[in-house]
């Protein structure tokens, strides 16, 4: 907890982000957790992983745009991310952030510019999945996501298996049974509104899940842990789920053993691809989330600057 607490305070910082952005890229650490800075590297990086014979969702980095013609933009370029994956024919969908479509700036407008993209999106025949931000956003997140979903199928949402009401929050959506996708949660949370203790949310995480299979979702296992990854395959075996009901995700350049490793034993998995400029909140969090990776950054920039 102690390097987790350390890193999301450094994330604050903006020397250090402006830092760890100017060398990122040059030094290539990024490189592992992000495709690159344009919508051209995560193509290139979803080709190589549908030849392997995975799914692919497209995330450009951004959240809480200050302006309107931010929002504009990044709906346009979700829209070109759809185009793009068609064109190319890639097995994948787009992953938004409501924040990245001015939901700070106004709530109708983001949901008129959300439906925009699942049109566009639905117009292929292809999905939009939405992703959970700080618990601040559930709420609207939600509401959003359940009027958008009222009129088109093409929808799905991360759930966070941290926050205490998440369970509420999947009661809620049982009349839309939408596609889920169950992650553990990324955001620094409060003792009040979430599990603090790994254990915990390990344990409300296998409720959610069992839940979700039961209760007849479409759902995205969203998890790199091999014991959750274990107990997932249990319960799929158990419940002889066909793949219409289920997928695994993981995320790109994160334990891509367990990614070969179910692969090779035939489930379906989709590997989120984030690229875009403002990709250094994005990195912070991944190395928040496992000690292992800030270890694998410092390793990289000794490799660079010792030769």
């Amino acid at each position: 907890m102690l390097i987790r607490d350390l890193i999301f305070w450094l994330s604050t910082k903006k020397t250090v982000t402006e830092a760890i952005a100017k060398r990122g890229m040059r030094y290539g650490f990024a490189r592992r957790f992000v495709a690159g800075e344009r919508l051209e590297d995560a193509l290139a990086a979803g080709r190589e992983l549908a030849r392997d014979g995975r799914r692919i969702s497209l995330n450009h980095l951004g959240e809480n745009v200050s302006t309107v013609r931010e929002a504009e933009q990044a709906r346009d370029s979700y829209i070109a991310m759809v185009h793009a994956l068609e064109h190319e024919r890639i097995d994948g969908n787009v992953s938004i952030k409501l924040t990245q479509l001015g939901l700070d700036l106004s709530p109708s407008l983001c949901l008129g510019w959300t439906d925009q993209i699942a049109a566009a999106a639905q117009d292929v025949g292809r999905t939009i999945e939405i992703d959970m931000e700080g618990s601040a956003y559930t709420d609207a997140t939600l509401e959003i996501f359940e009027a958008v979903r009222k009129q088109r199928d093409n929808v799905a949402l991360a759930i966070q298996a941290y926050l205490y009401r998440s369970e509420r929050d999947i009661e809620r959506l049982q009349p839309l049974r939408p596609k889920i996708r169950l992650v553990k949660g990324a955001y620094r949370e409060p003792k009040q509104m979430a599990y603090q203790k790994k254990s915990d949310v390990d344990a409300n995480y296998r409720r959610l899940l069992e839940k979700l299979l039961d209760g007849g979702f479409p759902v995205a296992i969203a998890t790199h842990d091999p014991a959750m990854l274990e107990f997932a395959r249990a319960q799929l075996r158990a419940r002889q789920l066909g793949e219409d009901r289920y997928e695994f995700q993981m995320i790109y350049g994160v334990r891509r053993d367990l990614q070969a490793e179910l692969r090779r034993q035939g489930y379906p998995l989709r590997i989120y691809v984030p690229f875009g400029t403002e990709w250094c909140p994005y990195f912070m969090r991944r190395l928040a989330e496992r000690p292992a990776n800030v270890w694998f950054v410092l390793r990289s920039l000794l490799a660079e600057t010792t030769r």
